[in-house]
């Protein structure tokens, strides 16, 4: 078996018509997997019935058409597009195991996935039901998509979210572990980042910018894990274990990324442990104000 990698840059997980495709054919990786797609005029995206479940959603565009078979009953869902992923919210779909799925529309669309075996309904999302909230502050202000988490989405075994990092700003600080299953301390979950950068909504165009931010983690154990690199629009990183962050968006830059974990624990929880060298920050943000320029909204 190969070793495993923890970095792609853009275009390293392409799979055919996929732009990304990560899934348990990767060395080392098992409970989680994401898809993205470029959609043009009369293309198709097509996933047969599986032992997985999935959340859908549009990245940018116009938006995308769900075309879905479940329990033998044919479905369609649209979900409506954004201008960007900096846009705010956009609709979201989630569908259990044994679900075949077409997709059509116009834009680019991600699918946040785990192996899974429960059955849970179909539900769908739209943009102005999605929890929007900030966490951190300062410096460390963050905007959060919650539609993925077990406080609001009934599913086997995935947590989802989307997080929205401002230009400068930093986030998962402290660093933080969940790599050991200790019931209502600790949850052991693998995690997928993908990112998207642009120049900050609040600066014009800059026609010749390269944005990128910065990801960082390293090892909690024995178990080997050292990843510390600039991560660009459609690069992805893989946390197996380990402490895992800050994630960094260079002054200039606005930072997105997607979060999907999932693990073996009995239960569907998001418990972490802080880093014990820096867990001591979080008690300064009392002292401190959300970052103004947040919330991104639709505009």
């Amino acid at each position: 078996m190969s070793e495993p990698r923890y970095f792609y840059k853009k275009g390293e997980l392409a799979n055919g018509d996929w732009d990304v495709i990560v899934n348990d054919k990767l060395p080392g990786w098992k409970h989680t997997g994401t898809r993205v797609a470029t959609l043009s005029p009369g293309k198709t995206f097509e996933i047969a019935a599986d032992k997985v479940e999935r959340l859908i959603w549009p990245l940018e565009g116009e938006g995308i058409v769900v075309d879905y078979v479940v329990n033998g009953e044919r479905k369609d869902q649209k979900l409506l597009g954004r201008k960007t992923v900096f846009s705010g919210p956009t609709d979201v779909l989630y569908l259990s195991i044994d679900t075949s799925i077409k997709i059509s529309g116009a834009g680019r669309f991600i699918i946040a996935e785990a192996p899974a075996k429960n059955s849970f309904p179909d539900k769908y999302i739209p943009a102005k039901s999605v929890p929007v909230f900030t966490r951190g502050a300062g410096p460390a202000s963050r905007q959060v998509h919650n539609f993925g988490d077990p406080s609001e989405l009934a599913a086997d075994r995935f947590i989802v979210v989307e997080i929205i990092v401002p230009a400068g700003n930093w986030s998962g600080s402290p660093a933080h572990k969940h790599d050991t299953y200790i019931p209502g301390v600790e949850s052991n979950l693998e995690e997928i980042y993908y990112f998207e950068a642009a120049v900050s909504k609040n600066l014009p165009t800059q026609e010749s910018a390269d944005p990128v931010g910065f990801f960082s983690g390293r090892a909690s154990d024995e178990r080997e894990y050292e990843l510390t690199t600039e991560v660009k629009s459609g690069d992805v990183v893989l946390v197996p274990h380990g402490w895992h962050g800050p994630v960094m968006a260079q002054p200039g830059y606005d930072l997105y990324f997607m979060n999907v974990m999932a693990g073996p624990d009995p239960d569907r929880s998001w418990n972490v442990t802080d880093d014990p060298t820096q867990g001591w920050i979080r008690k300064t943000w009392n002292e401190k104000d959300i970052d103004p320029r947040l919330p991104y909204l639709n505009n």
